[in-house]
């Protein structure tokens, strides 16, 4: 067996060693402006994998709105992991279970997995994955990962779906490997489109960790395409490690996880054909009416869900944003962070169907 730990990778940034190993190498890589980097993905000049932005400390504001989510919603996410683990435990019966987080929503969520599945003594495998939408999963990565376990029992683990733009990433990846289902087995807590094979909800709900970045995701940046065939890069983000959550996060959903009596926790279970079509056209139908009212050709510029409508009013530059409801508790971060950069937010009610929050991208010319 491949001993992967060996590879030339960040290790585990500033997660416990045990919980995940990340195969990604650390890059030098000079960071490029917001509107430049803007400028430069839709002139198509360079693909946004090719440039990355500073990150910066989330403000004090955002830090305590973080962290209300968290005391909110500390208890759903303890139930919800245990949920999917019980879930994934009974859907690969035989052997050790390999839990491949794409980085970075997913590497909360598997460390977590990965800890329920140890307390029920299944063993456990943990690894910290690049998929970059157009390029895909990081083959050279999938590559060790098959040769030191076989392909028979990985499963995907991200933190949510937006349109599924990363579910369809995936397929595609795995269709050029051998030894993958025909149905990647990918593990979400929240799938409003229906595009996973395994979800807690369908609910866009305010998951804690979709709300910050490196600080809860072991402070490492989003991943960044290679210049060779290599694995993907990542930069270390050790100028946070005073306000770094990751370990606190991990350790509160712990102790909510260790409150909960056996017997409450439920099993999840794949969707049904009838389900998925359902949650698919529903969401379909919104993203496409927003495209229409909007004039959009590039449904890229479209981001779905609370966690990719607040990522992007941090990351990119924003022309619309939507929610259901300005009185939505789980939107009190996007109408924060929307109100400090001037961006004006509409409250559509029902029109934005599974999503509670839309944020379009500006279109530069």
């Amino acid at each position: 067996m491949v001993n992967i730990s060996s590879h030339s990778t960040v290790g585990s940034g500033s997660y416990n060693p045990e919980d995940v190993i990340f195969l990604l190498n650390e890059i030098d890589i000079a960071p490029t402006d917001v509107a430049e980097k803007e400028r430069l993905i839709q002139s198509g000049e360079k693909h946004y994998s090719e440039m990355i932005s500073t990150e910066s400390a989330p403000s004090p504001e955002h830090t305590l709105l973080y962290k209300k989510a968290l005391a909110n919603n500390a208890v759903r996410m303890a139930s919800e992991v245990l949920a999917l683990a019980n879930a994934i435990a009974r859907e690969i019966s035989d052997g050790p279970i390999i839990l491949v987080s794409l980085v970075r929503a997913g590497l909360p969520l598997g460390v977590l997995l990965k800890g329920a599945l140890l307390s029920g003594n299944r063993r456990c495998y943990h690894y910290g994955v690049s998929i970059i939408r157009d390029k895909g999963i990081d083959r050279a990565a999938m590559d060790a990962i098959a040769c030191a376990h076989g392909t028979s029992n990985i499963v995907l683990v991200d933190g949510w779906t937006g349109k599924g733009a990363i579910a369809g990433e995936i397929k595609r990846s795995l269709d050029e490997l051998e030894g993958y289902p025909d149905e990647p087995r990918l593990c979400v807590l929240a799938d409003p489109c229906g595009k996973a094979w395994l979800a807690a909800s369908a609910d866009d709900w305010i998951i804690p960790s979709g709300i910050l970045g490196a600080t809860v995701s072991g402070l490492i940046s989003r991943t960044i395409w290679p210049n060779d065939d290599g694995m993907h890069g990542c930069i270390r983000y050790g100028h946070l490690a005073e306000v770094d959550q990751t370990q606190a996060f991990i350790a509160a959903i712990r102790e909510a996880m260790a409150t909960l009596a056996p017997e409450a926790i439920k099993t999840a279970a794949p969707w049904s054909e009838s389900e998925r079509a359902e949650l698919q056209a529903t969401a379909l139908s919104v993203v496409d009416s927003v495209a229409g009212k909007y004039g959009i050709t590039n449904l890229n510029r479209i981001k779905p869900g609370i966690a990719e409508a607040t990522r992007a009013v941090m990351r990119r530059v924003p022309e619309h944003v939507l929610v259901r409801s300005k009185n939505d508790p789980d939107v009190r971060l996007l109408m924060y962070l929307t109100d400090r950069a001037g961006i004006v937010v509409q409250e559509v009610g029902n029109d934005l169907g599974p999503y509670r929050a839309i944020t379009v991208i500006k279109k530069v010319s």
